[in-house]
């Protein structure tokens, strides 16, 4: 009887050790975009509650669809929800950081920040219209580059990207002939060039092809020592990516709880704005309280602690007034 005692007991121990184990890892996957900003936050958040953060760096679209089909217990996205899919899908959204999508070049006697281009240019380049990089449009304004006769070849996203709907929602804010011949989304059919898989494929293509060019989260190009180029903004200003020109970029973000924090910052006003910036965001099942519960505690911790690491990696964290409005939209939504 004892024995059998001691049995029953010890089934309970091992059912409530592997309950509370269960409970301590949480699931996400989508965007890659913050990837090396959601993995640090999730390492320190770890060191400290125990608590395990398994996040999978699958791009925006296979975060929103598994999420959608409630198989992870939260999505991330780059490429925000319209409100009314938000709802139709029964999901919650909000913003966690703010970064930058910065054009990177595989240019010989080029250095980070050197190359200038406009809207023109850059838009011409991935329509496959302009072939090579001494083309007037550009030697005229790299004037001191020595811009050899070599043809360009474009990188791009091939998965489901938010970098991609950043990138081409740019595009087509300011260039007709984008809008109407590709358009703007998480995958487009771009018209020349080469696909990579993730920020980290084509980070890795532009590293190892010679005169190319793509597009990635600023993280990755300081990350993989890539060249990243000066972009012409919307007040006619030559501005190179960085931490102080996203916030620029981000400060003009009027982002409305009641709509989901649904916005877009690409083409922002300002003198010294870097004009392809973005949010990320996250989703959460509406009826998975419990769950989101958890998922919220870490990004109140992060909100709280993990700013200083999200400046180091190059990304700006969400403003105080942001940040409180997230809070409260959790308070009325009942999730913390």
């Amino acid at each position: 009887m004892k024995n059998i005692l001691r049995l029953t007991l010890l089934a309970a121990l091992v059912l409530s050790f592997a309950h509370v184990n269960a409970a301590e890892t949480l699931n996400g996957a989508g965007a890659t975009f913050p990837y090396p900003v959601y993995s640090a936050w999730a390492y320190d958040y770890n060191k400290i509650t125990g608590v395990q953060i398994n996040y999978q760096s699958i791009g925006s679209g296979g975060g929103v669809r598994q999420i959608t089909e409630r198989t992870i217990d939260f999505g991330a996205s780059d490429d925000p929800s319209k409100p009314e899919q938000v709802q139709k899908d029964k999901l919650l959204q909000f913003p966690a950081v703010i970064g930058g999508v910065v054009p990177v070049v595989n240019l010989e006697n080029t250095h980070p920040g050197q190359l200038k281009l406009d809207p023109e240019s850059l838009c011409s380049i991935f329509l496959g219209e302009i072939k090579y990089w001494d083309d007037e449009k550009i030697k005229k304004m790299n004037p001191q580059s020595k811009l050899t006769h070599s043809e360009v070849t474009v990188v791009y996203r091939s998965d489901g990207s938010g970098t991609t709907a950043i990138f081409t929602n740019y595009l087509s804010a300011v260039c007709p002939a984008w809008k109407e011949k590709i358009g703007a989304g998480k995958a487009v059919k771009f018209p020349t060039g080469i696909g990579g898989k993730g920020n980290e494929g084509v980070a890795n293509y532009v590293k190892r092809t010679a005169n190319s060019i793509g597009y990635v989260e600023f993280a990755y190009a300081k990350q993989n020592k890539l060249t990243f180029t000066q972009l012409k903004n919307s007040a006619g200003n030559f501005v190179v990516p960085g931490f102080e020109s996203f916030e620029d970029a981000a400060e003009s973000g009027d982002f409305d709880p009641k709509k989901d924090f649904y916005l877009w910052l690409t083409n922002a006003p300002g003198k010294e704005s870097w004009p392809i910036a973005g949010a990320t965001f996250i989703l959460l099942a509406k009826e998975k309280t419990d769950a989101n519960k958890s998922v919220v505690k870490f990004f109140d911790w992060a909100f709280k602690n993990g700013d200083n690491k999200a400046k180091e990696l190059v990304y700006v964290p969400l403003p105080k007034s942001l940040k409180d409005k997230v809070r409260a939209y959790w308070k009325e939504k009942g999730i913390f």
